[in-house]
């Protein structure tokens, strides 16, 4: 079977733009510096669609019009995860799937895939936002919540939407080497690889309130104030249960433990004020880590990035201008110094 670089796009009304123009960029890019993809776009109907920006975009034809695929990229909108894929879309996914050599999906554009039987049994991920819902509705799926990207066999799946251009440039490293991916990233300004996963970009924890009336007290009184030492016997001791009821409680209605339920606040608190411009060591005893070390080990094990690399990602634009700001990333850049050392000595940091 003959692919010849022959990616298409299946786009609908709604389609997100972003997840077509962003990889699309990208294969254009590396057609510049020596690749030869073929870049289709089609749709159900094989009229014209209205992508999320309201801009019509006009397609190739139908999927009956085209032949073997290299690449089908299915790419997401704001409709899929709370609304039934279109019967059509999804025939329109099942019928081309066996054609192509590898099948794509794009931020929620996994909903389709998932509905279409392609992500049964395989890890896959989508927006961070959705991960729950995917894995809830879909039993069947390895959901993969912090990845930005995940291949599993001949189906890739991504997480947001600028996640669908990092998967694009690992497709083009895939098929024509780093060399030329490189080339890609530098004229794009990207990432090779960008570094963490995409927890770094999600919302606070959001849950509703418990039923139960201890657990609740429990949850407010940690979301509250993380700086405290909570532990799964003081969070018994103050409701009055045991800890076994309490972790009971909150595995039945919160799906989680209450150590990395306090940890997780602790986690969003950190993340707050990092992006707001505080400093490494308030920031810990702030949002109840105890130490700076403590918090730099749970970022990169959550987030597998450092405080320091968090919040010069996120801050505000308008949050650097305080020379007490400047001094702590001096301090902080030392004590990654020291945590390098340690790694390379085979310790954990």
């Amino acid at each position: 079977m003959q692919h010849d670089g022959f990616v298409a796009f299946l786009v609908f009304d709604g389609v997100t733009m972003l997840d077509v123009a962003g990889p699309a960029e990208v294969f254009t890019e590396a057609n510049k510096l020596g690749a030869s993809y073929t870049l289709k776009y089609i749709s159900v109907s094989g009229k014209p669609v209205s992508t999320s920006i309201g801009l019509p975009a006009g397609v190739d034809g139908r999927p009956g019009d085209i032949g073997n695929l290299d690449t089908l990229i299915v790419p997401g909108a704001d409709h899929l995860p709370c609304s039934p894929i279109a019967t059509e879309l999804v025939e329109a996914v099942q019928s081309i799937q066996g054609r192509s050599r590898r099948v794509v999906a794009i931020c929620t554009g996994a909903f389709v895939l998932a509905a279409a039987g392609l992500l049964d049994q395989r890890r896959a991920t989508t927006h961070w936002q959705h991960t729950r819902l995917l894995a809830a509705a879909h039993p069947g799926i390895r959901v993969q919540p912090d990845a930005l990207f995940v291949e599993d066999g001949n189906v890739l799946t991504s997480a947001g939407v600028s996640a669908g251009i990092d998967l694009a440039l690992a497709l083009v490293e895939k098929d024509h080497g780093p060399a030329l991916a490189r080339e890609v990233a530098q004229k794009l300004v990207l990432f090779m690889q960008r570094p963490g996963g995409q927890s770094q970009f999600s919302a606070p924890l959001s849950v509703e309130k418990p039923k139960n009336q201890p657990l609740r007290e429990a949850v407010e009184l940690i979301s509250a104030h993380p700086e405290q030492n909570h532990t799964s016997g003081s969070i018994a001791r103050m409701v009055g249960l045991s800890p076994r009821q309490v972790a009971r409680l909150f595995a039945t209605e919160l799906q989680t433990s209450p150590t990395k339920y306090i940890e997780q606040v602790r986690l969003d608190r950190a993340k707050a004020l990092l992006a707001g411009g505080q400093g490494i060591a308030k920031t810990a005893a702030v949002a109840g880590f105890g130490s700076s070390e403590s918090m730099r080990r749970i970022f990169n094990q959550r987030l597998s990035v450092s405080p320091s690399e968090y919040r010069a990602r996120f801050q505000s634009t308008m949050a650097r201008t305080d020379d007490r700001v400047a001094l702590d990333d001096v301090r902080n850049a030392s004590e990654n110094i020291k945590d390098d050392e340690r790694r390379n000595q085979g310790l954990e940091a």
